[in-house]
């Protein structure tokens, strides 16, 4: 869950161990700081408008009520070696459970489970422990990580997710180490498609829900490299009836957040839109939202980024050097050029999560996804100042300085409103 801290701004540090949902140590680190001040297998039940008592929504989620012993077995008494992750928030335990009767097992049979066990103090940890419960406890999807079940006994608060093996996003793009081997482009582009089907998910009318935390920590992996959205602490119900926005406190991580929402506190689904703009980024560039070791003038990625995203000529300098050159230059080219429209300072000029969709599909079924930049213009036979690049580029600028003439967006947008 999200952390909260009144009109502090709070340094998080990298996620540690397979859980990484909202796992942020204290100490400071080059990562953002938290602000404060499609086709899928859903639930019947859309969520019920908020807010509502803590009784009502514990009785209408559909998510295992554990009791403290169970979970304290399940996990081998939270033992220090069963740590898979740790913050500011508490700490989350590997566990075992009974696949059918969710009873708790002995390590390493039935059903592996990850335990979020809060701190015991605070009242925001406990508004955002409910939400959690709120949303996760109601919507099902394949790109939203599965709420097993809940804790709530005197003051113990827990949450039980299943385990994502993989662990967070972040850790694949920004950890070094044996276990952590730099991701394809190919794997790169699966991640993105799959969290923006989750964020789509979302933002539908089986949903109407705002993320407004969507982040690299945020998105956990399974053993497929399959996305799923995590942490839903600072979710909220999107603007009902003829709102345009929900108002509310800036809350969120630094770096990921629109211009609009922290000027005025106005949160729509577009906001949620430009956070992904800046994830896809982090996959493209395998750089921090915001890294203050970085030399001066790359500390915001997307400041440092933006002008190189319209010229194939410059895209290569924003490109992860880990990739090894093993990726589509028009692949990349359309993943950059999709990336800035989501970053378009007016939230109308951005896509909305179909069609990123729709474009990420678009990159995912095409055949040269992992060509190296030189075959394909050999291939081609075009030099990189070519026609059909330099239009692609003048369009790009257009997006980018939020030119272009209202239309109806084509399938696989450029600029859209």
């Amino acid at each position: 869950m999200g952390n909260c801290w009144g009109a502090q701004v709070k340094a998080e540090s990298p996620s540690d161990g397979f859980f990484a949902s909202g796992l942020h140590s204290k100490s400071s680190s080059r990562d953002g700081k938290k602000l404060s001040g499609s086709s899928s297998k859903v639930s019947a039940a859309s969520v019920p408008p908020t807010p509502r008592s803590e009784g009502e929504i514990l009785q209408s989620v559909n998510v295992k009520s554990f009791t403290f012993t169970e979970l304290r077995i399940a996990t081998r008494n939270f033992r220090p070696d069963s740590v898979v992750g740790e913050g500011g928030f508490g700490s989350v335990f590997k566990g075992w459970i009974d696949e059918h009767t969710l009873a708790a097992a002995k390590p390493g049979t039935g059903v592996v489970i990850a335990v979020k066990k809060l701190n015991q103090e605070g009242h925001q940890g406990h508004r955002e422990w409910l939400a959690e419960v709120n949303y996760l406890g109601q919507l099902s999807h394949p790109h939203l990580v599965k709420l097993i079940g809940y804790c709530l006994e005197d003051e113990q608060r827990l949450l039980v997710y299943e385990f994502m093996p993989r662990g967070s996003l972040e850790n694949h793009l920004f950890r070094r180490g044996s276990y952590f081997q730099p991701l394809s482009w190919k794997l790169r582009m699966k991640i993105a498609l799959g969290a923006a089907k989750g964020l789509a998910f979302l933002h539908s009318d089986v949903a109407k829900v705002i993320y407004r935390d969507f982040k690299a920590s945020n998105v956990l992996l399974d053993s497929n490299h399959e996305a799923k959205l995590s942490d839903f602490g600072l979710a909220k119900d999107g603007p009902t009836g003829d709102k345009s926005h929900v108002s509310t406190r800036v809350m969120g991580t630094y770096g990921y957040a629109a211009p609009e929402y922290l000027a005025t506190g106005h949160l729509t689904a577009k906001s949620d839109v430009y956070s992904f703009g800046v994830v896809l980024l982090e996959l493209l560039s395998g750089r921090r939202a915001v890294d203050k070791n970085r030399p001066t003038g790359e500390h915001n990625l997307v400041e440092w980024a933006r002008p190189y995203l319209t010229s194939k000529r410059k895209i290569f300098r924003v490109l992860d050097p880990r990739l090894g050159g093993q990726y589509s230059l028009v692949g990349a080219q359309k993943a950059a050029v999709l990336a800035l429209q989501c970053l378009s300072s007016e939230a109308r000029y951005r896509p909305t999560m179909d069609q990123v969709v729709a474009a990420l599909e678009q990159l995912q079924d095409a055949k040269d996804t992992e060509r190296s930049p030189q075959s394909e213009q050999k291939s081609s036979g075009q030099s990189i100042g070519s026609n059909s690049h330099r239009s692609l580029r003048r369009r790009s600028n257009e997006c980018a300085k939020g030119k272009v003439a209202h239309h109806r967006p084509p399938a696989s947008p450029l600029c859209t409103n």
